[in-house]
């Protein structure tokens, strides 16, 4: 199977492995990779591409909970599967997203193999679970103009793209609050030079 896999931060034995055990699928801009209460079958890893992973609650609102890049899995697919527990969450494609699905049976066999495999998602983890206390800070402790322009930012930074093609209600949902909220803080934030609001669009300055 001829996959770019150089993303992943493994050794070339245990990349070669990943491709003979896995299967790939591509999924466009906002398409739906994973749904809640779905049952895990296979743990994904995106070859390129970017997922945002978002949870609702009872009143179906949404809150942006992590990205995942290139190279790297979502370790709450991992838990669950391994588990046989149904999802959590839902994840769905940011932009154009490659993703290589590894079968719960091979990834078994991985952690038995495989140490550095292990490495892998203990690291990926750590990393999560630090973005996690990220997001539960920013809500307890920030000012929403804050948490806009910190979600600003991180956008720009794992998309490479000065212009965000995103509206304010997409970041309303992403981010938990209100859309007027979000219009009024962007209106501020365009009036102290810090972005350029386009239809459809923002630019960080």
């Amino acid at each position: 199977m001829n996959i770019d896999v150089s993303a992943f931060n493994t050794s070339p034995r245990l990349q070669e492995k990943l491709r003979s055990f896995g299967f790939v699928k591509t999924f466009e801009t906002e398409e739906v990779i994973l749904t809640e209460n779905a049952f895990i079958k296979a743990i994904p890893i995106v070859v390129h591409g970017l997922i945002r992973v978002m949870q609702t609650d009872e009143d179906a609102h949404e809150i942006l909970l992590y990205y995942i890049n290139a190279g790297e899995s979502c370790v709450m697919s991992f838990l669950g599967g391994i588990h046989g527990d149904a999802s959590r969450v839902s994840a769905v494609a940011e932009e154009p997203t490659e993703i290589l699905f590894i079968p719960l049976d091979k990834v078994e066999l991985l952690i038995k193999e495989y140490p550095e495999w292990v490495n892998y998602i203990f690291k990926l983890y750590h990393k999560r679970f630090e973005e996690l206390l990220d997001m539960v800070n920013a809500v307890a402790f920030k000012r929403m103009d804050e948490r806009i322009l910190g979600f600003i930012t991180t956008k720009v930074h794992l998309t490479g793209q000065s212009i965000l093609k995103i509206t304010h209600e997409q970041i309303a949902n992403e981010l938990g609050t209100a859309r007027v909220v979000v219009s009024r803080i962007l209106k501020q934030m365009e009036q102290k030079n810090l972005i350029e609001i386009g239809r459809g669009s923002i630019t960080l300055l």
